[in-house]
């Protein structure tokens, strides 16, 4: 059914690189030639070590910040170098949750108020007693009470500000619901109920995500399809379960290694695939592959060219020179 689904996104060869302060001609490579789409009604998880570049690739995506190259089609519409005010409109498209609930609302105005602001913020037009319903309306998605929309943010549990930032992305209806470790701080008791929520709002409404997290066990079960990211770069895209099963790249292999087990055996059988060594500076990385200098495979030709995307069959994308002959 997904294969069916027109593309929603579109990143096409992202580049970010952020200039170092002091230093002239220096940059960090915070993303490097990444591609992928996300299909409509689809949830597209993007994985790997904290500061590999994911977060930078959603907050280009929504253009909290301009990207140094490449191209991002929202609905077939190239959004990458629209100016702020052309952006308007597109920002009711897609939408995002950030991390951490507890910076995310202004605490110094009510929740009724913090509904509102996007609305505002889009020039709806809409009436106070419009905007007051749709708030209305918004907390009773997340399973909260319309009682708290005269309270403030520091009334509520972490779990129940994520619910109202979930709501706010929700007030301009959007197509594209950006999730940037938006359950990594919650309890987890909490975030199988915030997961199990956003799996309800997609089937009711449509919506398609991308959910962005380091957890890939909670991402196997939210996902249709993961990619794999390091380093800036993307390594391994195909479908969840598939990258659970029969995971190509090294890097992969090492991030499923490190989910702990319940089986003291099964967990003692697969050590050797444990991840080792540092991950490089983004301001220096190394040449070729950028997972060399960690990856028990790495042969001459990996120090010293930068594999391309190969499909392994059935979709299943590995940036790896010898991914084909290991598999």
């Amino acid at each position: 059914m997904m294969a069916e689904s027109k593309k929603l996104l579109e990143v096409e060869h992202l580049k970010q690189y952020f200039p170092v302060a002091g230093k002239r001609g220096q940059f960090v490579h915070a993303v490097d030639d990444v591609s992928f789409f996300i299909r409509e009604g689809e949830t597209f998880g993007l994985v790997g070590e904290s500061g590999c570049g994911k977060s930078t690739v959603a907050r280009a995506i929504v253009r909290l910040s301009q990207p140094t190259s490449g191209r991002i089609l929202l609905d077939g519409q190239d959004i990458t170098t629209l100016s702020e005010r052309a952006m308007r409109p597109i920002r009711k498209k897609v939408q995002m949750v950030f991390q951490d609930p507890y910076s995310s609302l202004n605490g110094r105005i009510t929740i009724q108020e913090i509904l509102a602001e996007p609305l505002i913020a889009q020039r709806t037009g809409m009436t106070r007693a419009q905007m007051l319903e749709r708030a209305r309306e918004a907390l009773r998605r997340v399973n909260l009470s319309e009682d708290y929309l005269r309270r403030y943010p520091h009334e509520f549990s972490g779990g129940q500000r994520q619910r109202i930032c979930i709501a706010r992305a929700l007030m301009v209806n959007p197509k594209l619901l950006i999730c940037d470790e938006a359950i990594s701080a919650l309890d987890v008791s909490i975030q199988a109920q915030v997961v199990n929520m956003l799996a309800d709002f997609q089937q009711e409404m449509g919506l398609t995500y991308l959910f962005i997290a380091h957890d890939l066990s909670m991402v196997r079960h939210v996902s249709h399809r993961v990619g794999v990211m390091y380093l800036g770069h993307l390594m391994e895209v195909c479908e969840s379960e598939e990258i659970y099963r029969h995971p190509l790249h090294p890097y992969t292999q090492g991030l499923l290694a490190s989910v702990p087990l319940a089986d003291p055996r099964a967990a003692q059988a697969r050590e050797s695939a444990v991840l080792e060594g540092e991950v490089p500076s983004p301001l220096h990385p190394p040449k070729g592959c950028p997972f060399n200098t960690r990856c028990p495979y790495a042969r001459d030709i990996c120090r010293e060219q930068m594999p391309g995307m190969q499909d392994a069959g059935g979709g299943h994308m590995v940036c790896c020179h010898l991914a084909a002959g290991r598999g």
